[in-house]
This record gives C-alpha cells, sequence and structure tokens, in this order.
C-alpha cells in the first residue's frame, strides 16, 4: 500500500505546478511573431531596403527571423541550465529572465560587429541610428529589439506557465492529462 501511495505521489502533483513548458512555448511563439514583425518594419534601416530585390528582401526577413527565434532559444535554454529551477518560471524567473536579456544582448552585439565590420553580411542605411559600444558602432534597433521581444516574450512565458497555478476547475495533475475537480469526484 505504500509503495502504491508513493508512486501515486510521483504521478500526481498538485495543480499549482507551474507549467515550464507552456511557458517554453509561448516564449518562442511570441519571440517568432514579434520578431517577425519587427524584422519587416526595420528593413528601411538597412541598404537592402533600396538595393535589394523583393525576393532578397523576403529571405532576409525570414532568415533573420529564424536566426533571431534560435538566439532567443539558445539563450534561454543556456541560462535556465545555468541558474533556472524545475519550477521556472514561477521560481527564479528574474534571475532566468535578467540573465537571458544580458547574455543575448551580448550576442546581438557580437553578432551585428561580425555581420557588419567582419564578415559585411549587411549594411546600415544612413537612417540606422548608431551607438558606440566598446568601441564598436551598433545599430539601435537590433539592440531595442532583443531587449524588447525577449522582455515581452519572457513576460507571456510567465503568464503561460503560472496559469495552471489560478486555475479552480484543475484539481489534479496525472502525468500530462489534466481531471477537472468536478470529474475527479466522481472516480
Amino acid at each position: 500500500m505504500q509503495a502504491d501511495n508513493q508512486l501515486s505521489g510521483q504521478l500526481q502533483s498538485p495543480s499549482a505546478s507551474p507549467n515550464w513548458l507552456a511557458a517554453l512555448r509561448a516564449y518562442l511563439l511570441t519571440v517568432a511573431v514579434i520578431d517577425l514583425l519587427w524584422e519587416m518594419a526595420h528593413l528601411p534601416l538597412y541598404t537592402l531596403w533600396r538595393a535589394g530585390t523583393p525576393g532578397e528582401k523576403l529571405f532576409a526577413v525570414l532568415h533573420c527571423t529564424g536566426g533571431d527565434l534560435l538566439i532567443a532559444l539558445a539563450s534561454l535554454i543556456f541560462v535556465l541550465m545555468l541558474v533556472g529551477h524545475r519550477d521556472w518560471p514561477v521560481r527564479r524567473f528574474a534571475a532566468v529572465a535578467a540573465v537571458t536579456l544580458v547574455f543575448g544582448f551580448g550576442y546581438t552585439v557580437f553578432s551585428e560587429w561580425l555581420n557588419v565590420v567582419v564578415r559585411k553580411s549587411w549594411t546600415y542605411s544612413d537612417l540606422m541610428p548608431v551607438i558606440s559600444i566598446f568601441g564598436l558602432s551598433i545599430g539601435v534597433s537590433p539592440l531595442l529589439q532583443w531587449m524588447a521581444v525577449p522582455t515581452l516574450a519572457l513576460y507571456v512565458s510567465r503568464r503561460a506557465g503560472a496559469s495552471d497555478m489560478h486555475n479552480p476547475e484543475t484539481e489534479t495533475v496525472i502525468g500530462q492529462q489534466q481531471i477537472p475537480a468536478s470529474r475527479k469526484e466522481r472516480t
């Protein structure tokens, strides 16, 4: 009987547990949608806007959105492994968010330097405001993008990951299947 209770305790968890998978999904979906819109909106800040064909512009927007999504995913996963908690996003959210933003910002500075200065993969137009970071002229739009989009995505992810904690209809979770409290009373 005690073994049954232990097994039951492992399979059942209270509805107050956070849902990190829902949080991760919300984070990635938010990043993908907003980065796609951002990439389209700031395209005039690059010389491609005037010199590129419609196909090149479309490719650049989709390629850069995919890259942004990978940077955001890698940053979050790396930071979750470093400072995260198994109950993220409810626990250690602020630490994970702060370090994710710092890591991603640092990578963005490196990527802009690598692609603008070293590889010359893209060029800023005269419309791009630039700031000097460590002696490098970096476009303001990509830096703002990295700060704004993941910040919003982390906010959305926290709400999505903690949403089960405020759902009075769900009393017990077994595996991945949620059993409503009204149905649980009948069993």
